[in-house]
């Protein structure tokens, strides 16, 4: 697994990816701004507390109010860092072809033409991901106020998440949706850990704005070697 991520890493650098990159890097951008904006018009439509009503001074009154704002936009910006991955990797999705065309080229050679996926069904498969990241995210919101399981739950929903979804669009290329399942579920844990390692990609400053490509590309290498490695007849 390693390895594929050191493959990525350097095949990342190359122009034909970097050109990949800079697309998704302006739609992460993008989406990442509008969740930031969305979630301060819904704290600014919440009814501010009347701390007016209560007798203090003019100066508590002033910092009661800034507090609020600051907590507001503290939250609304943490937020938006908790569902980065859900977005980057809804924004890959619609990369992932070119991303994956990439590697093949350049490592697998031999394979045939993959089979090809309508774009309704690329979008479904986004939108599915992405209801079910949001779901699961809101659900373990709560942990997140306690810090010492913050790395926990962070990395382990989102090592889940992405390293099923990056899977699934890997491997969707190449099987029929039954034998993605099949090599999913006996292979739980190296997915797990490939999901785990991109998502912490995903929260180091500016390796972050690369993670999303270098964790596609490297679940192609972690695909064909469970997908061969199960040919075989042996473990990988």
């Amino acid at each position: 697994m390693i390895q594929a991520f050191a493959k990525a890493v350097r095949q990342v650098q190359e122009p034909e990816l970097r050109r990949v990159l800079v697309r998704a890097l302006l739609g992460a951008a993008l989406v990442f701004a509008l969740v930031c904006a969305g979630g301060w018009l819904l704290v600014a439509q919440i009814p501010a507390i009347q701390v007016q009503s209560v007798a203090l001074p003019a100066f508590a009154t002033w910092f009661l109010e800034l507090l609020l704002e600051i907590l507001g936009g503290v939250g609304v910006f943490v937020l938006a860092i908790v569902l980065y991955p859900v977005a980057t990797t809804a924004i890959v999705g619609f990369f992932l072809e070119d991303v994956a065309e990439s590697v093949e080229r350049r490592h697998y050679p031999d394979l045939p033409p993959p089979g090809e996926q309508s774009a309704l069904q690329s979008i479904w498969a986004g939108t599915k991901f992405a209801l079910i990241a949001l779901t699961l995210n809101v659900i373990v919101l709560p942990l997140y106020l306690i810090p010492p399981l913050i790395p926990f739950v962070f990395y382990g929903v989102n090592g889940y998440l992405v390293g099923r979804e990056y899977f699934e669009l890997a491997a969707s290329r190449r099987l029929p949706p039954e034998d993605v399942r099949k090599l999913r579920q006996a292979n739980r844990l190296r997915i797990f850990l490939a999901g785990a390692l991109t998502a912490f990609l995903l929260t180091v400053p500016f390796v972050n704005l690369a993670a999303p490509i270098i964790g596609t590309a490297a679940m192609v290498h972690v695909f064909e070697a469970l997908r061969r490695g199960a040919r075989a007849g042996s473990p990988p």
